[in-house]
C-alpha cells in the first residue's frame, strides 16, 4: 500500500513538473523576445546567451548536488546525456514542429564553440579523470566564449533595430515587467525540472533501474526539459533562432560552465562505459547536427526525424 502511494506521488510530480516547465517556457520566451527587441539585440544572440544560460541552471544544480551528495559519475552522465538529448530530442522535435532556419551568425560564431566544447571534454576525459586543471581549462574557454559574445553584441549594436521602430511601450516599466516575467519563467523551469526529476527517479527506482541509467536518462532528460519546452514553444511561435540558439548555447554552457565548475570543486571520474559509449555518441550527434545546420542553412522535418530516431537508438543501447 505504501509503495503504491509513493508511486502515485512520483507520477503526480511528473505531471506537475511538465505543466510547470511549459508555463515557464512560455514566460521565458515571451520576455526574452521583448527584451531582445527593446534593447536592440538579435534574437539569435539572446537565445545563445540569456535563454541558454538560464535553462542550463537545472543542469548546474543537479550536477553539483550529485557530485557532492552522490557521485561525480552521475553528474557527468547527466551532462553528456543532456547534451545528446538537446540535439536528438530538443532540436529534433522542434524541427518536427516547424523547420528551423539557421541564423548565419549562430552557424559561424557559436556552433564552432559547441563543437570545440564537445571535443575538449572528450580529450580531457580520455585519461579517465577530469581534474582541477581540466576544470580551469574549461572555464578559461568559457571566459573566451563569453568575451567574444559581448564583443560581437557591442559591435552589432549600431545595426540593431531601433527601439522607436518597434511596438514597445515608452514606459520604462516595460523592461522591468519583462525582467520579472523572465525570472518567473526561470523559477517555474527550475521547479518543474526538480519535480520531474524527483518523480522520474522514484518511478524508475520502483522498477529496479540503476544509478547510471537514471543519470543518463531521467536526470539528462529531466534537465533538458527546460530546453525542450522553450525550444518547442519558440518553434511553434516561429522564433526558430531561439530554438537553435538555445540548444547551441546550452550545450556550450553545460560542458564549459557546469563540468568546469564541478571539476574545479571535486575531481570527476570518467567510467569505462562513458569512454566506450557516451563520449562517442556525443561526438557523433554533434558532428551530425553541425553537418545538418551547414547544409542548406536549415534543419528540416526530415532532419528532425533523423535526430529523434538517433536519440531513440542511443537510448536503446542503455537498456
Amino acid at each position: 500500500m505504501a509503495s503504491t502511494v509513493l508511486l502515485s506521488t512520483d507520477m503526480a510530480l511528473l505531471l506537475v513538473g511538465v505543466v510547470a516547465l511549459y508555463a515557464g517556457a512560455e514566460f521565458l520566451v515571451r520576455a526574452a523576445s521583448r527584451l531582445a527587441i527593446g534593447f536592440g539585440i538579435r534574437a539569435a544572440v539572446v537565445g545563445v546567451t540569456v535563454v541558454a544560460f538560464a535553462t542550463t541552471a537545472p543542469e548546474l544544480a543537479v550536477v553539483l548536488l550529485s557530485g557532492f551528495s552522490y557521485s561525480t559519475n552521475l553528474g557527468l552522465g547527466a551532462i553528456v546525456g543532456s547534451n545528446i538529448a538537446n540535439i536528438g530530442l530538443v532540436l529534433g522535435l522542434s524541427a518536427l514542429v516547424r523547420p528551423l532556419n539557421v541564423d548565419e551568425s549562430v552557424l559561424i560564431r557559436h556552433v564552432p564553440f559547441m563543437f570545440a566544447a564537445a571535443g575538449l571534454l572528450v580529450l580531457l576525459g580520455m585519461d579517465g579523470r577530469i581534474g582541477t586543471f581540466d576544470g580551469v581549462v574549461l572555464l578559461a574557454v568559457l571566459a573566451v566564449f563569453t568575451s567574444y559574445l559581448l564583443y560581437r553584441v557591442r559591435a552589432s549594436r549600431p545595426d540593431a533595430i531601433p527601439v522607436e521602430d518597434v511596438d514597445v511601450d515608452d514606459d520604462s516599466s516595460v523592461g522591468v515587467r519583462d525582467a520579472v516575467i523572465l525570472l518567473a519563467g526561470l523559477g517555474l523551469l527550475l521547479l518543474g525540472s526538480r519535480w520531474l526529476i524527483q518523480g522520474g527517479q522514484g518511478v524508475l527506482k520502483a522498477y529496479g533501474f540503476g544509478e547510471r541509467f537514471i543519470g543518463l536518462t531521467v536526470l539528462a532528460f529531466g534537465t533538458s526539459l527546460p530546453e525542450l519546452a522553450a525550444s518547442i514553444v519558440s518553434a511553434a511561435k516561429g522564433e526558430a533562432q531561439f530554438s537553435i540558439g538555445n540548444v547551441v548555447g546550452s550545450n556550450i554552457y553545460n560542458i564549459l560552465a557546469v563540468i568546469g565548475v564541478l571539476a574545479v570543486l571535486v575531481p570527476v571520474g570518467v567510467p569505462a562505459e562513458t569512454l566506450a559509449l557516451d563520449f562517442p555518441a556525443l561526438v557523433v550527434f554533434t558532428v551530425v547536427v553541425v553537418a545538418l545546420m551547414a547544409y542548406g542553412r536549415t534543419v528540416s522535418r526530415a532532419d528532425g526525424a533523423v535526430l529523434v530516431v538517433g536519440y531513440l537508438g542511443f537510448f536503446s543501447l542503455l537498456l
